[in-house]
C-alpha cells in the first residue's frame, strides 16, 4: 500500500477582469477495494458556489458557479489518498473468456453498450487490420493478446508531450506514430475494440518514486495528468492496460475519472465571458508525492501534458 499526496494547481490569466461561466472539476477519486481517499480540498480563487453531483458514469463532478469577474482563475485540489497493490495478477478470467475470440453475456454486452463499440471511423479497415496484426492463431490467449497488443504499441509509438488541448484520432496517432498519453490510450482503446472486447477512457495521475528522490523520472507521463485504458474481461473484471508505459495493473496508476471518449475527462472545463483578447494564458502544475507525514505538502512539479 502506498500513501500519496497528489496536487493539482490550474491557475487562468487575463488581461483584464472576465465573467466565468460554470466549470466543471473532475479532480475527486472514487473510494474502492484498491483506492482509499483519506483527504480532500479544493482551494479556488475567486471564491464560488460549489455543488456535487455524479456524471453518467458515476464519477464524482464538481460544479462551480461564480458571481464577479476576476483577472485570474486559480484552482488547487489537493487528494491524500491510499493506493493498494492487488493481490494477485488478473489472470482468473472466466472459462468462456480465456481464449479469444469470446461472447460477452447477454447482460454484459447490454450494460457495456458502446464501450464495446468503435468510436472513431475507419473507412480503410486500417485500424481494423493493425488490431488483427496482433491475432497470430484463433484460438489465442485472451490475456496474451492484450499484453501484445499493450507492449506493441509502446514500441511502436513515440510519446510526445503536447500542451494543446484535445486528442489525436486514432488513424492520426497511426499515421504520425507519435502521441501523448491520451493520444495512445484512445488507439488501444479503439483498436481492442475493434476486436469486440470492450474498454473504456481512463485519466488520472502516474507516480514514479524517481520524483520522491528528486531523480529523473523513469516513467513517461509521470509529474502530470496521465491517461490510460481499463479492458472488460468476464471474471477478472476491468484490468488497467498503460500503452504509454507498458504497465498492466500497476499500482502506480492513480485513477480519478472513467469515461466512453477522453473528450469527457477533462480535469477542468468551462467558459469566460470578456474582449476577445483578454485571455493571457494557463499554467498547470502537478505532483504526486509518497505521505511520509500526514497533512504534508508535496512541492509541485511543472506539468506536462498527458
Amino acid at each position: 500500500m502506498k500513501r500519496l499526496v497528489i496536487t493539482h494547481v490550474t491557475t487562468y490569466r487575463y488581461s483584464v477582469p472576465v465573467s466565468f461561466g460554470p466549470h466543471r472539476l473532475m479532480v475527486r477519486p472514487r473510494d474502492s477495494h484498491d483506492l482509499r481517499l483519506t483527504r480532500a480540498t479544493l482551494a479556488i480563487s475567486p471564491r464560488p458556489n460549489i455543488h456535487w453531483i455524479h456524471d453518467v458514469f458515476g464519477n464524482s463532478i464538481a460544479i462551480a458557479e461564480f458571481d464577479a469577474p476576476n483577472e485570474t482563475l486559480s484552482i488547487e485540489s489537493v487528494l491524500e489518498l491510499e493506493r493498494y497493490s492487488p493481490a494477485a495478477p488478473a489472470t482468473r478470467l472466466d472459462p468462456e473468456a480465456a481464449t479469444y475470440p469470446f461472447v460477452y453475456s447477454n447482460d454484459d454486452r447490454i450494460d457495456l453498450g458502446r464501450l464495446g463499440e468503435c468510436q472513431h471511423p475507419d473507412p480503410k479497415r486500417r485500424l481494423s487490420d493493425y488490431a488483427q496484426s496482433f491475432v497470430a492463431t484463433r484460438p489465442t490467449d485472451t490475456l496474451a493478446l492484450l499484453a501484445d497488443i499493450n507492449a506493441g504499441i509502446k514500441a511502436q509509438f513515440t510519446y510526445t508531450a503536447r500542451y494543446s488541448e484535445g486528442t489525436q484520432t486514432p488513424l492520426e496517432t497511426l499515421d504520425r506514430g507519435t502521441g501523448t498519453c491520451r493520444d495512445l490510450a484512445l488507439l488501444m482503446i479503439e483498436v481492442v475494440r475493434s476486436l469486440g472486447i470492450a474498454a473504456r477512457f481512463v485519466s488520472g495521475y502516474l507516480y514514479d518514486p524517481a520524483l520522491d528522490r528528486r531523480g529523473e523520472s523513469g516513467i513517461l507521463g509521470a509529474a502530470a495528468t496521465h491517461a490510460w485504458v481499463d479492458v472488460f474481461l468476464p471474471g477478472a473484471g476491468w484490468i488497467e492496460y498503460d500503452p504509454t508505459n507498458g504497465l498492466i495493473g500497476s499500482s502506480s496508476l492513480i485513477r480519478i475519472a472513467v469515461t466512453r471518449d477522453p473528450g469527457q475527462a477533462l480535469p477542468v472545463s468551462g467558459t469566460f465571458t470578456g474582449q476577445s483578447d483578454a485571455f493571457l494564458g494557463m499554467d498547470v502544475a502537478v505532483s504526486v508525492a509518497t505521505n511520509r507525514i500526514s497533512g504534508s505538502r508535496s512541492r509541485p512539479l511543472q506539468a506536462r501534458s498527458g
